[in-house]
This record gives C-alpha cells, sequence and structure tokens, in this order.
C-alpha cells in the first residue's frame, strides 16, 4: 500500500514536479457570463483579454463527480490518500472533499483518506503537497505524510504585491474609495496569507519598495529560522520575477536555486497581471 498525494490547482506546482513525485492535481474553474473552463486550460494572456473584455469572472471548485472519480480510483487500488486543498476561507474544495470522502468510504469502507486545509494557495499550497509526496516517497504511512505537510505549513509563508489596486477592487477586496486613492497616491499593499486568509502586512509608496520589503521580510525570517526554499512567483510579469530573484540573491547570500513560477486565472483574477510574490519555507517553524 502507498500514499497518494491529490491537490488542486491552484497550488500552481509545475508539470515536472507533479510526474516526478507522482502527485495528482484536481482543477478549479473560472466562468464568464458566456462560458466556463478550467484554469488549466487557458494561458494566462487569453485569460486576461477575456477578463478585460467580459469583466471580472467568477471561480469555482472542481466538480463533485470528479472528486470521486479520483479518491475511489486510489483506493480501489489499496492505497491511501491525503487531500491538501486551497485554504476554506477562499474556496469551498475542501468542504467539499469532506462530503465526497463520506461517499467513498462508504462504499469502500476500508478506503483511508485524510484531508488537510492548507490555509493557503500557491506554492505555499504547493511547497506543503511537495513535503507530503516526498515523505510518501520515503515509504510513510499516512498519518506520516500528512504530518509532513502539516509541519511545512508551520513553517512557510507567501508575500505577494499587485501591480495595482484595480483587481481586488473589483474582486470586491477592497472598497472603490480606497482603490481610487490607493492608486492615485501609489499606494502599494505587501500582501500575505495568515490563517487561512488575506490579510496587508505593510503597504509602500513605490514599485522599487516592493521588493525591498519582500527581501527584507524575507532576510529577516531566514535569520530566525533558517531557510528551506524559494518560489518567485508572478502574473504576467516574468521580467519583475527575475529582478526579485536577482535582488533576493544579492541580499541573502544562500546558494539556493530559486524557482520562478507564474500564478493562474483562480488566484490572479483577484490581484491581476503585474503581481509579484514569493514564497518560502523556513528550516523551524515560524507559526
Amino acid at each position: 500500500m502507498a500514499v497518494k498525494i491529490l491537490t488542486d490547482s491552484t497550488s500552481y506546482i509545475k508539470d515536472d514536479i507533479l510526474k516526478e513525485l507522482d502527485i495528482i492535481k484536481i482543477s478549479l474553474s473560472v466562468k464568464f457570463e458566456d462560458e466556463e473552463f478550467k484554469e488549466v486550460e487557458i494561458d494566462n494572456d487569453s485569460f486576461y483579454r477575456k477578463m478585460e473584455e467580459k469583466g471580472i469572472p467568477t471561480s469555482s471548485q472542481p466538480s463533485v463527480a470528479e472528486m470521486r472519480d479520483i479518491m475511489e480510483s486510489v483506493v480501489k487500488e489499496g492505497d491511501s490518500l491525503l487531500c491538501i486543498f486551497i485554504s476554506s476561507e477562499m474556496s469551498g474544495t475542501y468542504s467539499s472533499a469532506h462530503m465526497v470522502r463520506d461517499m467513498v468510504l462508504e462504499k469502500y469502507p476500508q478506503g483511508r483518506i485524510e484531508i488537510l486545509d492548507s490555509r493557503s494557495n500557491c506554492m505555499q499550497l504547493g511547497y506543503a503537497a511537495i513535503a507530503a509526496a516526498k515523505a510518501a516517497k520515503e515509504g510513510k504511512d499516512l498519518q506520516q505524510v500528512k504530518k509532513a505537510a502539516e509541519e511545512n505549513i508551520k513553517r512557510s509563508r507567501f508575500l505577494f504585491a499587485p501591480h495595482n489596486l484595480t483587481y481586488l477592487k473589483k474582486g470586491g477586496r477592497i472598497g472603490t474609495a480606497s482603490a481610487l486613492i490607493g492608486n492615485i497616491l501609489k499606494i502599494i499593499p505587501i500582501l500575505t496569507v495568515e490563517n487561512g486568509v488575506t490579510t496587508v502586512l505593510t503597504k509602500v509608496r513605490t514599485k522599487k519598495s516592493v521588493i525591498d520589503a519582500m527581501i527584507d521580510k524575507l532576510s529577516a525570517d531566514i535569520k530566525a529560522y533558517g531557510i528551506g526554499e524559494i518560489t518567485v512567483h508572478h502574473i504576467n510579469h516574468l521580467e519583475g520575477a527575475l529582478e526579485t530573484v536577482g535582488k533576493i540573491k544579492e541580499a541573502v547570500k544562500v546558494d539556493l536555486d530559486i524557482k520562478v513560477c507564474d500564478i493562474g486565472p483562480v488566484i490572479g483574477l483577484h490581484v491581476g497581471p503585474g503581481t509579484v510574490g514569493v514564497v518560502y519555507y523556513t528550516e523551524k517553524a515560524m507559526r
């Protein structure tokens, strides 16, 4: 019996890593008034063109039928399953998974399925899934694999900053007045995810200060807790992501292969193109 890992598309784990670690991925979807598609079925350029033409879409969780098929396929083979999903505060995926698990275990009472709320998204979710998958590859049992993911969550942080406040306003994350004032005054929030929700870490006044502020926080965490891995996220802003990688290497003086990873539509629709972020986990627990 093996332990399999199921995560969702908002982890944005690269396909080669999914394949190498045998991680199963299920996709969330985005829906405009006249069309709906899984986020893995559209590239960012096409998505944001549609968004400019049609307005902000909504996002939706994976279908019950698809999730049930995946869970059944694992337990039928006699394997255990750990599901690690986007924060329950951000999506109904986690809640639906519990309902589906009950359905599957009623049919296969010998099955073993655990469901974990990552309390985040993007590679903060991704790193938890990867930690679990590595533990599974080492032959650890389901509870040990789940613990590996939980420990990674305690050691990870996600910092990001939108290019402007337009998409946060469109998505209802801030009021129109706040967005207008922020854009006029060029006030840029540095955001993070804590306790499953997006919160403001600090605010800066210039684009240069955005990267500097994120690196200052990263550097402080490295000094206090050590460092495991770092990923730089972006939405249609590769130049900014590469600049951020360079500045991190200059500032923290660590010999790491810093990965660059774009953010897809489900998370991206809330912050918009031009967003740059940093996800990392440390050697010791931060929370």
